[in-house]
């Protein structure tokens, strides 16, 4: 399994596929090697948990999903990362990539052809400028979640966990509340993502 937190090799592979990194898709991979394996553990609950992943960078926390969960299916738009998944997942045949934008997937549709009637998380690094408009997108279509387990920005963090009414609430956080509860797990660094947010 290739080491997706090691600097040089991450390097390395960009300089192979010629792959570049979009601010415009807010590309700042997760690599840091705890933070990863933390946000798997949180958000899966089981083995036999599916688990819907938004966005997969280089793959640094599919492969840790994919260690955890039985099945596990990406949604990625940025198709120049296909040759690079192909390298950093080969070891995982029980993960796959659908390439679309998850705006455009109908949630619940999307879920019962993926997974059946199984129970379903959903674990993200999700980039700062779509984070709102992604959860609403998933809180709103009615489909079933066991949990969704994401990395954001701290300002979106604290937005999501505030109090009903307060100055920091907003539509995101009336939606989370509807479904469910948010908490703030921790903290990391801006070091723990290349390229650096």
């Amino acid at each position: 399994m290739p080491e997706l937190t090691d600097m040089q090799y991450i390097r390395a592979l960009a300089k192979r596929y010629d792959f570049s990194f979009s601010k415009g898709l807010g590309q700042n991979f997760l690599i840091d090697p705890e933070v990863c394996p933390a946000i798997a553990e949180y958000g899966i609950p089981s083995k036999e948990c599916g688990v819907l992943e938004i966005g997969t960078g280089f793959g640094v926390l599919t492969q840790q999903l994919a260690m955890r969960s039985e099945q596990v299916v990406a949604v990625e738009l940025d198709r120049r990362l296909q040759p690079v998944l192909q390298e950093t997942l080969a070891d995982f045949p029980h993960v796959s990539v659908v390439w679309q934008d998850i705006m455009k997937v109908d949630p619940a549709a999307f879920l019962k052809a993926q997974f059946g009637d199984s129970e379903v998380a959903v674990c993200a690094n999700l980039p700062y400028y779509i984070t709102s408009p992604i959860l609403m997108h998933l809180l709103e279509s009615g489909a079933k979640f066991r949990s969704i387990t994401v990395m954001v920005q701290k300002e979106a963090a604290e937005r999501l966990c505030a109090e009903i009414g307060s100055r920091q609430a907003g539509a995101v956080t009336a939606a989370v509340r509807l479904r469910g509860y948010a908490e703030q797990l921790f903290g990391v660094p801006r070091d723990a993502f290349y390229p650096a947010p």
